[in-house]
């Protein structure tokens, strides 16, 4: 299974651990009219954070929503991330991902989970 490409380069995903990173990074992504995209540290583990309403001019596609939701769904029931994180609509937020779950893929992607094999990017 070929990873999933990830919406922009593994290097420009920022790291929003702390209120002042998180606050620069999505008025960041609000003024370019881009999605958010985020890492933030908490406690040994990760929460990864991805938000739409920072770029209104695009639309997530019902079939690419399908595809995150069930990845989602998968990495809450292998016990991968934390119950409460959040599929979408517009909003994706993956609570408890530890260092074993955000992983260096090639070519230069992360990965966050592992799902039948392959990553989801």
């Amino acid at each position: 299974m070929e990873p999933m490409p990830i919406p922009c380069p593994a290097a420009w995903v920022p790291d929003a651990t702390g209120m002042d990173a998180f606050n620069a990074a999505y008025r960041q992504a609000r003024q370019q009219r881009a999605v958010f995209i985020a890492v933030e540290l908490q406690g040994p583990r990760w929460t990864v954070k991805a938000d739409a309403l920072t770029a209104p001019q695009h639309s997530i596609d019902t079939a690419v929503y399908d595809a995150v939701r069930e990845a989602v769904i998968h990495l809450i029931r292998t016990r991968q991330i934390r119950r409460d994180s959040s599929a979408g609509p517009v909003y994706f937020a993956l609570h408890d991902v530890g260092r074993r779950g955000i992983r260096k893929c090639p070519p230069g992607q992360f990965c966050w989970g592992d799902l039948a094999g392959g990553c989801w990017c």
